[in-house]
């Protein structure tokens, strides 16, 4: 039977378990993990399938998602012992800019402070584990939409310890669309205040933070390295005409050919080969 052709759907979760059609790109789990690189920033064109990327690798190694083996079963990396041990097992931090869309400075920090009080307030478990010390537990409270530069700039390098503790593990940070606040100053005029900011976070978090396992960035262009990147050396960058990770983003011939055998469109197949490129870049087997 037909898997349902759904169209907009970035949750993992339900893809798989509405039995919503998916092409298999798992593998890119994988492929990063034994990459070993500590923050990797992808950049990929809208619509290309990133917060849904996302979203896999935060299933894959949530804790929040132990035992979950439904979710993978049948998909290429759950062919390996190795990686079927490692679900589940690790605290990540999953986190989005996509929202963040103002006309000012003080409207855009405020939305980004507002994203992160969220997030911690996922983790207020934290308040009662008995890890955190007093002096803790407020600063952990103090995380608010109007909280100073000092409090925001180091607030995810303190989550991941709070978490890296009461896990046993260091954490995994996962930011969506990172550069969205960077579009939305350029345009708005007010880019050196928000890459201030954004490169003091940013340096807390994927520099300095001995808490953190790994972490990747996704958005849709690389801001240059000598504003909010300046300090992140232990950066890799892939781009859309990079080796690494080729396969993990559009679509072959071979997985467009393979949907419309399942749908049943085989005999479509030189008319979809007639229009569609794959939306692919470099080296990558497209249809042309």
């Amino acid at each position: 039977m037909a898997r349902t052709i759904s169209i907009g759907h970035q949750d993992f979760e339900t893809i798989r378990t509405k039995n919503i059609f998916y092409v298999d790109k798992t593998h890119f789990i994988k492929e990063w993990w034994e990459q070993g690189d500590m923050v990797t920033l992808i950049t990929r064109p809208r619509r290309f399938g990133k917060t849904l990327l996302m979203s896999t690798v935060e299933k894959f190694f949530s804790t929040d998602y132990a035992g979950r083996s439904d979710l993978f079963t049948g998909l290429s990396v759950w062919k390996e012992e190795e990686y079927r041990k490692l679900q589940g097992t690790y605290p990540v931090i999953f986190l989005s800019f996509a929202d963040v869309k103002e006309n000012s400075f003080s409207q855009a920090r405020e939305t980004i402070c507002r994203t992160i009080r969220r997030l911690y307030k996922k983790f207020d478990f934290l308040l009662e584990s008995g890890l955190l010390s007093e002096e803790e537990k407020t600063e952990f409270q103090s995380v608010s939409a109007v909280m100073n530069d000092s409090r925001a700039s180091v607030s995810l390098r303190a989550l991941s310890d709070y978490l890296s503790r009461h896990y046993g593990k260091k954490a995994i940070v996962l930011l969506d669309e990172y550069d969205t606040p960077m579009q939305e100053a350029y345009v708005g005029g007010y880019w050196n205040e928000m890459s201030a900011f954004i490169r003091s976070l940013f340096n807390a978090t994927f520099k300095t933070n001995p808490h953190l396992e790994r972490a990747v960035m996704t958005g849709i262009t690389r801001v240059s390295s000598e504003s909010i990147f300046s300090d992140l050396n232990n950066l890799v960058v892939v781009t859309t005409t990079s080796k690494k990770y080729e396969d993990c983003f559009g679509f072959t011939e071979e997985e467009v050919f393979a949907a419309l055998d399942e749908q049943e469109l085989s005999d479509r197949k030189e008319e979809v080969k007639s229009w569609y490129d794959g939306f692919t870049f470099g080296d990558f087997v497209k249809i042309s």
